[in-house]
């Protein structure tokens, strides 16, 4: 086996905790039969409870609103392709019900990616999709690294970027949107998370900057209008909010993003389509 998430990689066994528990709930929003087995090939993510019990259910609720987006995306609006940025230990490839051919491109660091290799091949997992890990450091020639996988930029694509760009310097999140749009023919789509900067200063997220910053994972940007810069990338956006996706799920909103609560603070969670060019 190799050796168990590290630094920044710890952020996705952060996740995938709180997925594994969600799956113990007869009211689920998701199933991820995965997202235990994971965490304890990880060596479980207690060093970060603290994190998970902030938000809530803020991180089970965003997997759902994604992956709703997935499946509009791949079978509604025509999507053939699904690229995943800094997937993690995500575990959709496997567990959600794609249409034939579609193919699961992950993007991640070398090392992150082995490891859940070797952990599904383990549990004898088989994903329902073609999925292709693309192992590649983002701030490194991930689009070459993407072509040489099989990506077909005149295919439609669906592109996820969940939980990445808030620790992305600005100038790095400006050159992601702008490679990923020059990567996206008509008809794609595009869902991400960001925050805004009174989200970053609540006193609250002290903590978790904190933590954060001990695996060298700090929060180096937000956005203010996720739907006026996603207009200028050439996408037509809108966003959904918390509170809308925890009445719609019955659901309690997250503390942490109950506007009652924290005022102006925001995370963001945006689907785009791309506009003709």
């Amino acid at each position: 086996m190799h050796r168990q998430p590290v630094g920044v990689a710890r952020t996705a066994v952060l996740i995938a905790a709180a997925r594994a528990n969600e799956q113990r709930h007869l009211d689920r929003l998701f199933d991820d039969p995965l997202a235990a087995p994971l965490v304890r090939a990880a060596g479980s993510a207690t060093d970060l409870s603290g994190v998970r019990n902030l938000a809530g259910d803020h991180f089970v609720l965003r997997t759902r609103y994604f992956d709703d987006y997935l499946s509009t995306a791949t079978t509604t609006a025509g999507c053939t392709q699904v690229v995943i940025m800094a997937s993690g230990l995500d575990t959709r490839a496997y567990r959600l019900p794609w249409r034939p051919g579609t193919s699961v491109f992950e993007i991640d660091l070398p090392d992150l990616l082995d490891f859940k290799q070797q952990a599904l091949d383990a549990l004898e997992a088989a994903p329902s999709c073609e999925r292709v890990a693309v192992a590649c450091d983002l701030r490194e020639d991930w689009p070459r690294a993407l072509f040489e996988a099989g990506f077909d930029p005149r295919k439609p694509t669906a592109w996820l970027l969940e939980g990445l760009l808030m620790f992305l310097p600005v100038d790095a999140v400006e050159q992601l949107l702008r490679l990923v749009g020059g990567l996206s023919a008509a008809g794609s789509r595009i869902a991400l998370e960001h925050v805004n900067r009174a989200f970053r200063d609540l006193p609250q997220m002290r903590a978790v900057h904190d933590r954060f910053d001990e695996l060298d994972a700090r929060w180096q940007s937000d956005v203010e209008n996720p739907v006026e810069w996603l207009g200028r990338h050439g996408w037509t956006a809108a966003t959904t909010h918390q509170s809308e996706l925890a009445t719609r799920h019955n659901r309690s909103i997250p503390a942490i993003t109950d506007p009652v609560k924290v005022g102006d603070a925001r995370i963001w969670l945006a689907q785009g389509v791309r506009n003709e060019m």
